[in-house]
């Protein structure tokens, strides 16, 4: 049964490049701008993903501006986690950090395992089909915690 959005959500992951990137820009064209949606890494040593951004292309998600930033980034700039509702993590390693970042704030912190498609695939149709899976990964986990995508979204 899924369950009403959160005002605000932050998905996280290794590197802000490939899967919160995707699961941010996912979740704002699926259900709007009613809950404030970010993402973050625990490392920022890259820019957003080719491939990521081809795989949302094809559900129109516009990803090509995306700016890594790390959890850090997020609290020199102001941005406070406890300030979230929920935060997201899809690697195992933005979960201990989360966690880390969280232990004294009242928030949810969940884990949803996405899988890495980086260095996945040798032909660019092999990158692309196991970007895709990620991709669904995500929609899958969005759709059973949140339902179908609204209609009145953009």
């Amino acid at each position: 049964m899924p369950r009403p959005l959160p005002q605000s959500v932050l998905f996280c992951c290794d590197h802000n490049a490939v899967r919160s990137p995707m699961a941010e820009g996912i979740t704002k064209k699926f259900y709007g701008t009613g809950t404030y949606v970010q993402s973050a890494g625990v490392h920022t040593d890259l820019e957003i993903d080719g491939f990521s951004v081809a795989v949302c292309q094809e559900l129109g998600v516009e990803l090509s501006r995306h700016r890594s930033r790390s959890f850090d980034e997020m609290e020199q700039w102001g941005d406070d986690l406890g300030s979230f509702d929920l935060v997201v993590a899809l690697s195992p390693a933005s979960q201990r950090r989360a966690l880390e970042l969280t232990r004294y704030a009242h928030l949810d912190v969940e884990y949803w395992p996405i899988m890495d498609p980086t260095g996945l695939g040798q032909t660019r149709e092999e990158k692309l089909h196991h970007y895709r899976q990620t991709r669904d990964q995500i929609i899958h986990h969005l759709t059973e915690h949140w339902g179908p995508p609204r209609e009145d979204a953009p």
